[in-house]
């Protein structure tokens, strides 16, 4: 029994760690661990309907987990939910969840949910509150700049730029 026990531990730890290797090099924003389904986890467990739908972003839950290109989101709520599995593309933040004053300046930098910005129906994300206040200077240069950028740096390492 114990040798099964030992087999299935060592196999599970096998899948996993391959399962990381099929994921794309740093695309997405995600935190460093895996959730139970084995996907990493993106927006930091934020409900990403809730950026679209209220003025705090809403912690959401493991119980309402739906995964997206490899990457888990929870949600607040089965409504939620239900109305990002309907249309994913239009509630995940830009640049894959990165900064997006970052990737206009050629980083990928953490983004972080309370400093955000809606433009258009599109989520962007930011980094902190100087950078934010930054944006804001110029708000039409950096996204139109980023998603110049994006396709240049997306599958581009962090360590490596």
């Amino acid at each position: 029994m114990k040798t099964k026990f030992a087999l299935t531990t060592i196999a599970t730890a096998v899948a996993l760690t391959l399962s990381t290797a099929a994921f794309a090099v740093d695309e997405f924003n995600v935190n460093n661990g895996l959730t139970l389904t084995g996907n990493p986890l993106g927006m930091h467990g934020i409900d990403p309907v809730t950026m679209f739908e209220s003025e705090v972003p809403g912690v959401g839950s493991a119980v309402f987990t739906s995964a997206h290109e490899g990457v888990d989101y929870y949600f607040a709520s089965e409504k939620a939910q239900k109305q990002f599995e309907a249309d994913p593309e239009a509630y995940l933040p830009q640049f894959g969840g990165f900064c997006a004053f970052g990737v206009f300046v050629g980083k990928k930098l953490d983004g972080d949910v309370r400093f955000a910005d809606i433009v258009d129906g599109k989520l962007y994300l930011f980094v902190n509150q100087v950078i934010f206040d930054k944006y804001l200077e110029q708000k039409d240069e950096v996204i139109a700049g980023a998603v110049a950028k994006w396709p240049e740096i997306r599958t581009t390492a962090v360590s490596e730029l």
